[in-house]
């Protein structure tokens, strides 16, 4: 008897185990640290330009709506890859496994420029937009004073990073909780103006009144921007080592999370036009404030300083992921072997964290949010849907191959279609921005076989290329340097 209460004691702990375990894997899904989050900083920065390419509030919650079910089909494609290709890397090792190692150095060689340091930026200038707006609430902060607060902060950011990653990881347990207070805040009080009556704009024949006229290139931006709210999708497959029973739970928990996610994001802009016009959210650089100063009255600060919270934590999340990836690749010997150094005592990677920190100055010589997003975001798209169709790639070249997670053809398609407009109309709405990111990614290709491909390279050459390797950091610091000095900031 007691050997049998013993027993059923522990299979009870077993399962309260598991219970937990899940418990945390949903929740790792929803709070990842930016570009792995799913809620994060963009919802606070997305919303005015939606609104302002959708040219209308019905819309752009629709933009909402399609963008948060493009996410789900792309999880669950990338689910489907995650575990029948079970490496870490993400769409780097897919890419690199389907499509060569040309293709998978050109992923990794993009999101070094361009992915990271500009997700980073937004982030950062986000930050110090609601740090300052309240200060200036008649008028836009100065641009200069923007740029040297979220310098600033990605500076201080790059020091705790660097001195210990326990602090690191401290300031993004206690930062996290800021978004998910000021996202309450902004739904329970929409929901209060609805109950109100103060649902003007969301009536179907306001909602679809358009302040300017429709634009199918600027609806494709509209999507760009909604996408980058919703960044972080594709890493949903890297909890899988959490999750019990990975290939029933973690379609399950794309199931769960996402629409959870769009709910959200979706209630957050209904709450906004319950308390602003369109124009008034245009005319706002940072919605939430507005929004809390229309609503909240005296305890309108409350606002600001939770979105300062979340997209603080939400730097120092970037700042930690991206050094690791930099450090990952050096190792492997796609980026200069400097980066792959860390230091003896502290074991951080500071080289590659002092070149994201770089990367990411250099991005801040522009403090135009909105062309940043779209920069980074037709980049991020493009490789989605490259990886997508290497899925399908996949199953013609090995249909026999083991895939423990199978999904219908019909939904790689369907996002494939969609993938395709969006880049189409983003180029011709936006062929400067977009053709900047392809040039860059260009660049990649004689870097690859000069540096990787290339196996038999004369000795003076690995010298010459190992000199520049520790060069690196101070042709950055001049470019920086320059850059500043043109803005009049030096």
């Amino acid at each position: 008897m007691e050997k049998f209460s013993k027993e059923k004691i522990a299979r009870k702990k077993r399962c309260m185990h598991k219970d937990s375990k899940m418990f945390h894997s949903f929740l790792t899904l929803l709070l990842l640290p930016p570009p792995g989050n799913i809620i994060g900083s963009g919802i606070f920065v997305s919303p005015k330009g939606v609104m302002e390419n959708a040219s209308s509030v019905g819309i752009a919650l629709i933009v909402w709506i399609i963008t948060g079910i493009i996410t789900a089909i792309g999880a669950l494609c990338y689910a489907e890859l995650g575990v029948t290709i079970p490496k870490s890397g993400g769409d780097y090792s897919y890419v690199k496994d389907i499509f060569g190692g040309l293709a998978g150095f050109l992923r990794l060689w993009i999101a070094v420029l361009v992915i990271y340091p500009t997700n980073q930026a937004v982030i950062a200038l986000t930050f110090s937009n609601y740090v300052l707006q309240p200060l200036f609430p008649t008028c836009f902060p100065p641009e200069n004073g923007l740029r040297l607060l979220a310098a600033v902060c990605l500076l201080l950011l790059t020091w705790v990073n660097c001195s210990s990653v326990r602090w690191a990881t401290r300031v993004q347990d206690i930062f996290t909780a800021g978004k998910l207070l000021a996202l309450a805040l902004i739904i329970i009080m929409g929901i209060v103006q609805i109950c109100k009556g103060e649902y003007y704009w969301l009536e179907p024949a306001n909602a679809f009144e358009p302040f300017k006229d429709y634009d199918v290139g600027l609806i494709a931006l509209a999507f760009l921007q909604g996408s980058f709210a919703y960044g972080g999708w594709n890493f949903l497959n890297y909890v899988t080592e959490e999750l019990v029973d990975p290939y029933v739970n973690l379609p399950r928990a794309i199931y769960i999370s996402i629409p959870l996610v769009t709910f959200v994001y979706v209630f957050a802009n209904i709450a906004y036009v319950t308390a602003m016009t369109p124009q008034e959210l245009l005319a706002s650089n940072a919605v939430a404030v507005t929004f809390g100063e229309k609503l909240l009255g005296v305890m309108a600060w409350i606002m600001p300083i939770s979105v300062a919270l979340s997209t603080f934590g939400g730097v120092n999340g970037s700042l930690f992921t991206s050094s690791r990836l930099f450090f990952a690749g050096a190792r492997e010997g796609h980026l200069p072997s400097l980066l792959a150094m860390i230091h003896v005592k502290r074991c951080t990677p500071i080289p590659a964290l002092l070149f994201t920190c770089l990367s990411t100055l250099l991005m801040l010589c522009t403090s135009d949010m909105y062309t940043l997003i779209n920069y980074v975001g037709f980049i991020n798209y493009l490789f989605y849907g490259v990886t997508v169709a290497g899925q399908i790639v996949l199953r013609i070249k090995q249909p026999d191959m083991h895939r423990p997670i199978k999904i219908s053809l019909i939904w790689p398609v369907i996002y494939l279609i969609f993938w395709a407009f969006l880049l189409i109309f983003s180029l011709y709405s936006e062929p400067v921005v977009c053709g900047i990111g392809l040039a860059i990614m260009l660049t990649g290709v004689p870097v690859y076989f000069l540096g990787v491909y290339w196996d038999n390279k004369p000795q003076c050459f690995d010298a010459f290329v190992g000199k520049w390797d520790y060069r690196i950091m101070v042709k950055d610091i001049l470019l920086l340097c320059v850059c500043l000095i043109s803005h009049g900031l030096l």
